[in-house]
């Protein structure tokens, strides 16, 4: 199968400045990405997964010919991004940057029919393109009025509408479901798979594993710039073996989390706030062959008994990929990468 994008060893740094008092500045190197490949298949819904700060808006960036890598290379429809940018842009569509790329002034129309412009869409044809579009994505109660009347739900729906106006073999779409309602975030999705049955390539970057798991054909975990797995969703799961994973609600303090790692069953521990609980999930290490239990339970409610804390509820559970991520990293994906 042909591929839609082909990444070799990108990186990226920026280059800002630090303050030092009120007169002096030092420049600072921020490593954005490190030494990324991968490759994205045609006619599939590939993921990016990893929280803010993670390199992910990055990497797409780089990808729709926006930012220009430290090091590396890459190919998209079989264009050069360096060499090619123009074919490139051509044969994107892109929702970057949200309710933040459009004319406030105009109205979702006349937005619409900018863009269209933008991209080369023959005069007689931007009408009928329009209508399409604003009949696929619900836009037609509010579309005549002006941006800056929407809510930001409604403009997250015209970034999307936007980014399908040159109806461009691959799809980017950067968090599209970023500030929407949980109604809209479904419709979105729902669109999302039509689109991907009719043939396009999506790229969609999250933060939210539930969307990951459930729309994406493959999934690229990315943390602090760096590619730390890829696969299928299943694929994923099953990279864990046969570890055991289990959340606990309560009240858990930072020392019950510290004596939680420091058992021998376990692999990784997180603590993070869920509905004013405390979460812990927990990665135990792999049963022994023919054992179906080594004691992880039993030594978790020990242990967080003998450190203070308070215990609601117990879920044992299948691994998904939140388990995935945080075998990987040692946190959850909630915890922000932005220094």
């Amino acid at each position: 199968m042909p591929l839609a994008v082909q990444v070799e060893n990108l990186s990226k740094t920026y280059h800002t400045k630090q303050r030092k008092g009120l007169f002096k500045a030092e420049k600072r190197a921020v490593l954005a990405l490190k030494d990324v490949s991968l490759e994205v298949q045609t006619g599939e819904i590939f993921g990016l997964l990893g929280p803010n700060g993670a390199g992910k808006t990055t990497l797409i960036k780089i990808i729709t010919t926006l930012l220009l890598p430290s090091s590396g290379r890459a190919r998209v429809n079989g264009f050069d991004i360096a060499k090619e940018s123009n074919q490139v842009r051509a044969s994107v569509g892109c929702m970057l940057m949200g309710e933040r790329g459009l004319y406030w002034k105009l109205t979702g129309r006349e937005n619409l029919q900018y863009f269209a412009a933008l991209y080369h869409l023959r005069p007689e044809l931007r009408p009928g393109r329009i209508q399409e579009i604003v009949e696929l994505t619900g836009l037609g109660e509010f579309i005549d009025r002006t941006v800056e009347t929407y809510s930001s739900g409604q403009k997250m729906k015209l970034a999307f509408a936007k980014s399908l106006i040159n109806d461009a073999p691959l799809l980017v779409l950067d968090e599209p479901t970023n500030t929407l309602d949980v109604p809209s975030a479904s419709e979105l999705r729902a669109v999302v798979r039509q689109l991907n049955n009719q043939g396009k390539t999506i790229i969609y970057t999250t933060h939210i594993m539930s969307e990951a798991e459930t729309l994406c054909d493959r999934v690229a975990i990315i943390d602090y710039g760096m590619l730390l797995t890829l696969g299928s969703v299943p694929e994923l799961k099953t990279s864990l073996g046969c570890e055991q994973a289990v959340r606990i609600d309560g009240v858990i303090s930072h020392k019950a989390l510290q004596a939680i790692q420091a058992l021998p069953q376990v692999r990784e521990a997180s603590l993070a706030m869920h509905n004013g609980l405390g979460q812990l999930t927990v990665i135990g290490h792999p049963t022994a062959a023919g054992k179906e239990d080594n004691g992880l339970l039993a030594r978790l409610i020990e242990t967080l008994g003998a450190n203070g804390a308070s215990i609601q509820r117990i879920t044992p559970e299948e691994p998904t990929l939140e388990d995935v991520f945080i075998a990987k990293t040692g946190r959850t994906l909630a915890e922000d990468t932005r220094a």
